[in-house]
């Protein structure tokens, strides 16, 4: 009976051998749409605040439930589906972002719009944990390179959603949030297409346990437990550098350069355009080098850059911060799946943690470095947060991955 469930999925076009690369860009492609709807709601404060006359603490609030909801979440909601995969949980998961944008868009105080942001992270903690799961499911085996691929889809969409807001949502006020309802939609009928190829693959896999044998870590459990850590401190290094450059870089560069803030954006765009071509390197030399050397070259290896950055004129700053945002990029997706690596049987708990770390210490650091600048100057602040990527030297201490195979 085994057999014939197996040949029967095997033999179904939908589910190939090897890189499925359709469904890899398409749940990219719903990454981008899910992330660029993430990235409004930041872009939306300031015509809250000057429509409905809310104070800095209420923003702050408006941001805390949003950030809780979208990454605190996710370690939950990955570990629920690590039991009970749901197929169609991804498709669900967007209606609530769905539900949440048209509420936004017609909130008409406080407390809905609270209600309205925290709808649309709940779908964000259910996309990402899973999402993880099917690009590495789809990945035939070269897993850092599919996480790569689901990774840019995100920064792609990162990079577009305060661009959309710019041109859709500041002119034409509130209501046209709901236009951004589109996209979930098209995201949501994307999604419960993924969850049809997910569910034939999860019957594939159910079959495939009883004739084949597992991947896990042979690793013991206090090296499993230190070598997460570490990866939590490169997490930390990346994202809360990372947080100055995206938050703080342009008003470097005109304090510095008395730029223009025109002319400071464009630099940005060229350090989030290298930060999602970096993504996706990365992903090509996790697999072909180890995902240990990748994730010790894109964090210590982008100290001597970072480093040189703030004693340099504009032409070498920029030049350097587009090195920067190639080389630390590349980090993530190999951490994600070196940590899935380790804990093979908890993909979407693991996926979760660090989804979930990446977005609440973006906010962290985000937040720490606007009370430092306070109290000392930007100028300061972007020397300090130089310094993060030497955490890197850590990563020396990561053990070498070496899966084995549980015998039937």
């Amino acid at each position: 009976m085994t057999h014939n469930v197996l040949d029967k999925i095997k033999g179904h076009p939908h589910v190939v051998e090897g890189t499925a690369y359709a469904i890899l860009f398409t749940i990219g492609t719903c990454h981008l749409l899910n992330d660029m709807i993430q990235s409004v709601i930041p872009s939306l404060y300031p015509l809250l605040k000057a429509k409905f006359g809310f104070t800095f603490a209420q923003i702050g609030l408006i941001t805390l439930v949003f950030q809780l909801t979208s990454s605190v979440l996710q370690p939950f909601v990955g570990r629920y589906a690590d039991r009970h995969p749901q197929p169609y949980s991804l498709a669900t998961g967007m209606c609530f972002t769905l539900v949440g944008l048209v509420s936004l868009a017609f909130a008409p105080d406080f407390l809905p719009i609270l209600l309205s942001v925290s709808l649309i992270g709940c779908g964000s903690s259910v996309f990402h944990p899973e999402a993880s799961r099917v690009a590495q499911l789809a990945s035939g085996g070269k897993k850092s390179l599919a996480q790569s691929i689901f990774q840019v889809g995100g920064n792609g969409g990162n990079a577009i959603g305060p661009l959309l807001a710019a041109l859709l949502v500041i002119p034409f006020g509130q209501h046209a949030v709901g236009w951004f309802a589109l996209a979930a939609l098209l995201a949501a009928l994307l999604l419960t297409r993924i969850g049809y190829w997910y569910s034939l693959k999860l019957a594939q896999i159910q079959a495939q346990r009883r004739t084949r044998p597992t991947g896990i870590c042979t690793l013991p459990e206090h090296t499993v437990r230190r070598a997460l850590g570490i990866l939590v401190l490169m997490i930390f290094s990346k994202y809360f550098f990372n947080a100055c450059m995206t938050s703080y870089f342009t008003f470097f560069l005109m304090e510095k350069f008395s730029l223009t803030v025109q002319q400071s954006q464009y630099c940005l765009f060229a350090y989030l355009a290298a930060f999602a071509a970096g993504t996706l390197f990365g992903g090509f030399l996790g697999d072909r080098y180890g995902r240990k050397y990748v994730i010790l070259f894109s964090i210590l290896g982008a100290a001597p850059f970072t480093l040189a950055m703030p004693y340099l004129n504009l032409g070498w700053t920029i030049a350097l911060s587009v090195v920067t945002g190639l080389i630390i990029a590349s980090a993530f997706s190999a951490i994600v799946v070196y940590a899935t690596d380790l804990k093979p049987d908890k993909v979407g708990m693991i996926a979760g943690i660090f989804f979930g770390l990446m977005f609440g210490l973006g906010g962290i650091g985000s937040a720490f470095f606007g009370w430092l600048a306070d109290l000392t100057s930007i100028e300061f602040i972007f020397r300090v947060s130089t310094w993060l990527p030497l955490l890197g030297i850590v990563a020396f201490w990561l053990p070498d991955v070496r899966p084995a195979t549980r015998q039937a």
